[in-house]
């Protein structure tokens, strides 16, 4: 396979719709808005990540010889077309939220304003970038949310959807409050702490398990973690473990770092582990935990009194596989004719198809009090919300009506891209993963539950709900 140019990771219809505005002269400016329906796990809320991809995806947007000499041999291309395409750059506005904000269904993640060409031909790698990583961000803290303060390690490049995946998916899960990755190319590319020790087939190629640790600990002394579990847990594994800790760690004064449970009834091993290593003098050596866990089986761990200190989490994490669709869209919202903005929307009987048109801001209210986030609005653009008072209302149930006050209001998307130029500064991923954390914690532990969580308002302000409630209206006439 040649090397791969991004830019061609579009679905065909986008270059099909393409070559038609280009032939029938229909480049006006649009909006398009990325934004989702529907929170994973029926969750109670989301986690935005993966704009720093998007970013650079943008910054060298351009088609290879060999792309357009593909297009041109399907031989329903114009040749003007591609002649377009061989000299294409990006021209428009992006607006985006930060990565790491925690966001809600219907809110626009990214906003884009450009030509209706430029705009139609990002369609499938924003979404794809944008649908896998905020998958993973929250599927991460809500299992890190489970795992109260016990340390999360992202354990699953073995079982992700190829190497993207693989890569992409540690740092999603980094922003979502992972502390570190068995995938080494992706602590080595983000900058974050490399995690792993042993498998089982290094216990099984020794003589004895008790070799098999004495060598690991002769090589790794500072550092060692155990995998206790290849033969019998609590007749072999731990006591020739702690046998290592004192003939090899404690002559030397090093402490033993942990030991590893992967496989069993967690809970009841995980008690017994702690009591025997606490009497052999290791109180201080951690329980680590994996197999096939996820936040509810993290979450019953504890309800059982299970004394583990950290977590490993492989397949369930990176695949998201109780819920592995994100379903974000990129939905034309508007065009702009000789400066006028013309709104447009997607009309269903499916209403949670139906989407909110126009050029749009978020807003989200904090209490002054308590710095909590109180509801979030999304709002025409040219709005302009009171510092003083503001009512919202339920969009489907407009006499469910609530006054805020004594509030504060911060615009939630910033621009990314000018007339085509790079004008955001991306922050580090530990910096990204230090802002999500800090954001959630303006939200109350409602809307954090794995089950029944309390739903958070996103309303529309009263100028855009007319504007939609209007134009469906005069759809059905």
């Amino acid at each position: 396979m040649n090397k791969r140019n991004l830019e061609m990771i579009a679905d065909f219809y986008e270059f099909t719709m393409a070559n038609g505005y280009f032939l029938k002269n229909m480049n006006d400016i649009a909006y398009f808005d990325v934004f989702f329906r529907e929170i994973p796990d029926n969750g109670g809320f989301a986690i935005f990540a993966g704009l720093e991809q998007i970013i650079n995806f943008m910054k060298d947007f351009h088609f290879e010889k060999d792309d357009i000499e593909y297009l041109r041999n399907q031989k329903i291309f114009s040749e003007s077309f591609l002649e377009y395409l061989s000299n294409f750059k990006f021209s428009g506005d992006i607006w985006a939220i930060p990565e790491g904000t925690v966001v809600f269904p219907n809110e626009p993640l990214i906003t884009v304003r450009a030509p209706i060409i430029e705009a139609q031909l990002l369609e499938t790698m924003f979404l794809l970038t944008i649908n896998h990583q905020s998958l993973i961000a929250t599927k991460t803290r809500r299992i890190v949310n489970q795992a109260k303060n016990c340390p999360v390690m992202e354990f699953g490049a073995r079982r992700a959807h190829g190497a993207d995946a693989a890569i992409l998916g540690a740092r999603a899960a980094i922003i979502g409050g992972a502390v570190g990755t068995s995938c080494t190319i992706s602590a080595q590319n983000f900058d974050v702490p490399a995690s792993g020790t042993m498998a089982h087939s290094w216990i099984q190629s020794f003589d004895s398990e008790y070799e098999a640790f004495k060598a690991y600990a002769e090589i790794y002394s500072t550092g060692c973690t155990f995998l206790i579990d290849t033969y019998n847990t609590l007749e072999s594994g731990l006591p020739n473990a702690i046998k290592v800790f004192d003939e090899i760690l404690k002559p030397q004064g090093i402490r033993p770092v942990a030991v590893r449970l992967d496989s069993g009834d967690l809970a009841y091993l995980s008690k017994e582990v702690r009591k025997r290593l606490d009497k052999a003098g290791y109180s201080d050596c951690k329980i680590c935990a994996t197999n096939s866990l996820d936040e509810k089986l993290i979450a019953s761990l504890f309800e059982q009194d299970a004394k583990i200190d950290l977590f490993g989490v492989g397949e369930n994490l990176i695949t998201s596989k109780s819920d592995p669709v994100f379903g974000g869209v990129y939905k034309l919202v508007a065009l702009e004719k000789n400066g006028a903005i013309i709104p447009k929307i997607k009309i269903s009987e499916n209403v949670i198809k139906v989407t909110n048109p126009s050029f749009k801001k978020i807003y989200r209210f904090y209490s002054k009090d308590t710095n909590k986030a109180l509801a979030d609005l999304i709002a025409l653009q040219d709005e302009k919300i009171s510092e003083n008072e503001y009512t919202i209302f339920d969009p489907a149930n407009t006499w469910k009506k609530k006054t805020l006050t004594n509030y504060y209001v911060k615009e939630l998307q910033i621009k990314i891209f000018d007339n085509g130029n790079l004008v955001y500064n991306s922050p580090s991923l530990k910096e990204i993963a230090e802002y999500s954390k800090n954001d959630l914690n303006t939200f109350w532990d409602e809307i954090k539950r794995i089950d029944n969580p309390h739903k958070y308002f996103v309303d529309l302000s009263q100028d855009l709900w007319n504007l939609k409630n209007s134009m469906l209206q005069k759809s059905s006439n």
